[in-house]
This record gives structure tokens, C-alpha cells and sequence, in this order.
């Protein structure tokens, strides 16, 4: 049979179409590390991430919770995504004073939310931090039936402090939807800020020098390490704590784009382990929290990404 001009066109057409199938199943075959920004663990109903799980990051200024490590997608930086609604029943604080905090996320039919899958061992995880990168406290609120969340929370000095709330919920078509909702307190008085201390690759934390090993990088997946050690240079004992033997969270200086990070699964040499990549130039604070003896301690670091 003699080929047609035509005929050679649906030919070459076809060559086309099977070379970017064969592209995307190679995409889809091949991961690599999971990275502050580039990977989340599967999502599911309960999303409780047994162990084994990959390290990875949670919530998205996209609502999908895959976390992009792109420039500027960090997440926290808006009070309402994906129709979802972070209420905060006051917002205006005393100093000192341990006040009872109490806020609500609000869905898209305009209705407090009361299903939140567990994550990571809680429903969810509130971050709160001072605009100046002090007085970080993680912690978990319980929920009421009606929806409302509370947890007692003291602002230690006067100023504008970020509250996080860090959470999965189930969408109308059964789809889990991490996010990572932010509003400002404010708590009056005399505001002193605190000046974001040089970058370090060692902390303490308490009774306890945590040394970082590895320098975090724009727009490359890179390891980085935290090796804990006592005071007479043993290592701890590190006891895994919500699920896992550390938890990062990454705020950005200047607008407090907030990232959360999970390591793997066991320990490297003893020495907690992420990947992660920066999703932009700029200081970052770093807060590591671990436990030992049943007591959590968080380490605090300064890096600069270029």
C-alpha cells in the first residue's frame, strides 16, 4: 500500500501522543526526596500517617496541602482559603495573663467546622509567635461540639503576635484539605522589639545543645540534621512526640510565611532528619521541637537563605 501524506501525519501524531504518556508515567514512577515544599504524605480520611511515613509538610497557601516549595508559597499568611474561615472569638489580649483563647473554622456553607482528621496524633495543631519571631509556643486546643476550639494561652510581652492553625479537614466530596489558616493578636502596651539573633548552627534547649547540621537552600532539596546531646556531650534518649521524633516549624522574617515539616521515620546516626528546600531567599527562625523523658524542648535557629 502506498503511504499518503496523510497518512504519515497520523503516524507522526501518534508518536507524539505515546512519548508524553511514556513522560508522564516516568514522572509518576520516579519521587524524589520529599521536601520542605515538594511532597505531602497521602492524604486520606484520617491522615494519621502511621509509621513509615515519609517526611513532608503541611498546608499550602493553595488550599491542597501540597506545599510548594515555589518562591513565596508559604501558607499562613491568610485568614480564610478554600472557603475555610479561622474565627477567633477576641483577638485584642492582656500581657502576662493566661486567657482562655477560643476561635472557630468556619466552612463554606457559613457553618462552624466539628469533623477535623487527626494529624500527626491531634486534630489540630496551633502555633503561636510574636511578629518578631519571640515567644513561639506550640500547642494543641480541644474542640466542643459546637465547633469552638479553646486551649489557656498566655502573651508573655506586649506586641502583635501571629497565631497558626494547622489542620485537615474533609471537603463536601470527601476529599481531606490540609491548611494552614493565620490571624494577627494583639496584645497593648510598650513594644520592645526583639532583634532576630545571628545566624547559628547550634542551640539550647534547655538542659540540652542541639546542633543543626546542613544550610537549608532556595529552590534545592537538601538534608538537614539535628544531633541533641546532654550536657556531658551524651546523647539523649530522643522519644518520638506527636508521632514522629521532631517537628520544624519555618517562619519567614518579614511577612511570617509559616512552614511545618515532619522528618523520617527513624532516626540517622541519632540525629533527626528532614528534607526540605526554601521557598525563597530571606531569615528564617527555625523552632525544633523533641522530647526526651517525656518532657518536649524546642530549639531555636537563625539561618539565611541567598
Amino acid at each position: 500500500m502506498t503511504e499518503t501524506p496523510t497518512m504519515r501525519l497520523a503516524a507522526m501524531v501518534g508518536g507524539v501522543v505515546l512519548t508524553l504518556f511514556a513522560g508522564y508515567a516516568l514522572g509518576r514512577a520516579v519521587d524524589a526526596p520529599t521536601s520542605l515544599g515538594t511532597q505531602v504524605a497521602a492524604g486520606s480520611a484520617d491522615h494519621t500517617h502511621p509509621a513509615g511515613t515519609a517526611p513532608h509538610v503541611h498546608g499550602s497557601d493553595t488550599g491542597t496541602g501540597t506545599g510548594s516549595g515555589a518562591d513565596g508559597q508559604v501558607s499562613g499568611l491568610s485568614v480564610s482559603l478554600a472557603g475555610y474561615t479561622l474565627v477567633p472569638e477576641q483577638t485584642q489580649l492582656p500581657v502576662g495573663d493566661e486567657v482562655d483563647l477560643r476561635f472557630r473554622i468556619v466552612g463554606p456553607d457559613q457553618r462552624a467546622v466539628t469533623d477535623f482528621a487527626v494529624v500527626h496524633d491531634k486534630p489540630m495543631h496551633l502555633i503561636v509567635a510574636r511578629r518578631d519571631l519571640t515567644g513561639f509556643q506550640h500547642l494543641h486546643p480541644e474542640l466542643a461540639s459546637d465547633g469552638t476550639w479553646s486551649i489557656p494561652l498566655r502573651l508573655t510581652a506586649p506586641g502583635v503576635w501571629r497565631m497558626y492553625g494547622d489542620f485537615t479537614v474533609t471537603d463536601p466530596a470527601g476529599t481531606p484539605v490540609a491548611l494552614t489558616l493565620g490571624v494577627d493578636l494583639v496584645a497593648a502596651g510598650d513594644y520592645q522589639p526583639v532583634a532576630l539573633p545571628a545566624a547559628s548552627d547550634t542551640a539550647q534547649a534547655g538542659e540540652f545543645t542541639v546542633r543543626m547540621q546542613g544550610v537549608p537552600q532556595r529552590g534545592v532539596v537538601a538534608p538537614l540534621l539535628f544531633q541533641v546531646s546532654a550536657a556531658d556531650g551524651a546523647a539523649p534518649t530522643l522519644e518520638p512526640y506527636l508521632g514522629a521524633y521532631g517537628h520544624l516549624v519555618a517562619l519567614r522574617a518579614g511577612d511570617l510565611g509559616y512552614l511545618h515539616v515532619h522528618p523520617e521515620a527513624e532516626l540517622v546516626d541519632g540525629a533527626v532528619k528532614f528534607w526540605l528546600t526554601a521557598p525563597s531567599a530571606g531569615d528564617y527562625r527555625l523552632f525544633l521541637d523533641f522530647q526526651v523523658a517525656g518532657v518536649v524542648h524546642t530549639a531555636e535557629f537563625t539561618v539565611t537563605v541567598s
